[in-house]
């Protein structure tokens, strides 16, 4: 019998390229969208190879119950549906809750179900880590540091995070939880939508950066994230939390590439890298709005250091090079015509 497996915010970013290789592997996809009739956000979708698998039904995060009718016929679930915004005008309504309570709301939904086997959530680096800092960090860190006033987003998927352990400790369930913990994830996409961390090269290429600062990112391609969901979802001795991410890469080399693949428009080129820089780029900060400016104050200067052993090991990933993945992206948001060469 064909397995099925339920993918919550199937139009997203990871997910649809989660929907993607679930199809070419043979599943049966149900995914939830908010609108499944809405052409211009779902259509792409329609549009995969062997999408006559592919099932799109409606749910909404802040729907009590919002997957409760889609678990009973299912083997799998993987919830990737959650709010990433920077900046919100109420933490708690826009951000916290939405994202504790559609994680949640999976798992009771899951919980009814007697198929279910796994569950696989994606978390983020965010709830292992608030910011960089000398440590490698490993799947046993969390973050304890963020808060609704200090990187409200990131204080978001450590509370879904830790809401969604405490509920399988809490609850005898028939199904085991796997959790997935990107850095940021870039790559191409399959919409002409553009995700919250591929918006950072628009955002470089449009000025909104106004100097080359001393901002290093952890970085990961969304086709690996794809598969390592896939992978976890099946493999046997899959357990726990896997750190997600390829390696580092800073400011002053994306916008390096950006120059050689010939992106026009405002990219940065003063340099406030430095000590002196980047204090001042500290300070300025408080000048920002509440959630970039917390963000430029616990990452400015910051060099991500990861331990990612484990999901190469348990899971077989094999990350490709990060400039790689940057190149991929910038060259896919030319074609989309979301960058100007």
């Amino acid at each position: 019998m064909q397995e099925r497996v339920l993918v919550t915010g199937a139009n997203g970013f990871i997910a649809s390229h989660i929907t993607k290789l679930l199809l070419e592997h043979g599943f049966a996809v149900r995914g939830t969208v908010r609108n499944p009739l809405k052409a211009d956000t779902i259509g792409f979708l329609k549009a995969l190879p062997g999408a006559s698998n592919l099932e799109l039904v409606s749910a909404n995060l802040n729907d009590e119950g919002a997957f409760s009718d889609y678990t009973a016929d299912v083997d799998y679930v993987i919830h990737t549906a959650s709010p990433f915004v920077i900046d919100v005008e109420n933490v708690e309504r826009d951000l916290v809750k939405p994202a504790v309570r559609g994680t949640v709301s999976a798992l009771e939904a899951t919980a009814k179900s007697s198929r279910v086997k796994r569950v696989v959530l994606t978390s983020s680096m965010a709830a292992i880590t608030d910011a960089p800092d000398s440590r490698v960090l490993t799947e046993a860190d969390w973050n304890e540091k963020s808060s609704v006033t200090r990187n409200p987003y990131y204080y978001s998927k450590t509370q879904a995070e830790r809401a969604a352990w405490a509920f399988t400790k809490a609850n005898r369930t028939g199904f085991d939880l796997v959790v997935i913990n990107p850095f940021m994830v870039a790559g191409p996409s399959l919409s002409t939508g553009v995700s919250t961390s591929n918006q950072l090269f628009i955002d470089v290429a449009n000025g909104q950066y106004p100097a080359l600062m001393a901002l290093n990112w952890g970085f990961v391609d969304v086709r690996e994230v794809a598969d390592a969901h896939v992978r976890a979802m099946k493999a046997p001795n899959a357990k726990g939390r896997y750190i997600c991410s390829a390696g580092n890469m800073d400011m002053h080399q994306i916008t390096n590439i950006m120059r050689s693949v010939g992106v026009r428009g405002k990219l940065p080129s003063f340099d406030m890298s430095g000590r002196i820089g980047t204090a001042t780029m500290k300070l300025l900060s408080h000048f920002q709005p509440s959630g970039i400016g917390s963000y430029l104050r616990t990452h400015l200067g910051g060099i991500p250091r990861f331990d990612n052993s484990k999901i190469q090991r348990d899971l077989g990933i094999e990350f490709r090079d990060v400039e790689e993945t940057i190149y991929d992206t910038v060259h896919d948001l030319i074609e989309w015509g979301h960058l100007s060469t």
